[in-house]
């Protein structure tokens, strides 16, 4: 089984570490570039749940 990493189209890639530096910025998580091993659960969770609040947001702007 390959990994997912390996099949994303690279400017798709490069605009979701975009995504996730702006989301957790906005949460207040400080991530670093690469290997992001030592957050805690809620810190990791607080940003991939404001990246969901992001996208669903937009898809609602997107519907109007």
């Amino acid at each position: 089984m390959s990994s997912n990493k390996s099949t994303m189209v690279p400017s798709a890639r490069e605009a979701m570490n975009k995504f996730k530096m702006e989301a957790a910025s906005e949460v207040g998580v400080n991530l670093k570039q690469g290997y992001n091993g030592d957050l805690t659960s809620k810190q990791a969770g607080s940003v991939g749940g404001q990246m969901v609040k992001k996208m669903i947001e937009s898809y609602e702007n997107g519907m109007k």
